[in-house]
């Protein structure tokens, strides 16, 4: 079964997204932790397109289609803002994080150390992001 969502590029569509993620969630054979985390990952990745690509503006929209595939949950997240590739990303080291007092930059390692597989296309003018969660891992 597929669900899915579009939310404005609007910070407060966060708690939108949550609520939904939690419902698609619920019955799914994963712990609570799993739960935590996945919806930790999807909501970091849509709060920077939000932010980063689409600069907050409420009149721009990404779209959230989830589905589950045999024993993956896939979540793919699809927008025309600013194209940001997740895998090219290299996290700062964390000791320049603290030393520095920098805020932010760590949500997309936390990304990918939740996630499964991450994969990224673009054509130019449309990004899609897809966070891929196998529900027996860990």
């Amino acid at each position: 079964m597929k669900h899915r969502l579009t939310l404005y590029c609007d910070k407060s569509q966060l708690a939108d997204l949550r609520n939904f993620l939690s419902g698609v969630l619920k019955d799914k054979p994963i712990s609570d932790t799993t739960k935590f985390e996945v919806i930790l990952a999807v909501e970091e990745v849509c709060a920077n397109l939000i932010i980063h690509s689409h600069g907050c503006n409420s009149k721009d929209k990404i779209t959230l289609q989830v589905q589950e595939i045999d024993d993956k949950l896939i979540f793919e997240i699809k927008d025309s803002g600013k194209s940001f590739n997740l895998l090219e990303y290299q996290a700062p080291l964390l000791g320049d994080v603290i030393r520095e007092k920098r805020k932010g930059g760590l949500g997309i390692m936390l990304v990918k150390k939740i996630m499964d597989k991450i994969e990224f296309e673009s054509n130019g003018k449309d990004n899609t992001c897809r966070l891929i969660k196998i529900m027996d891992s860990k």
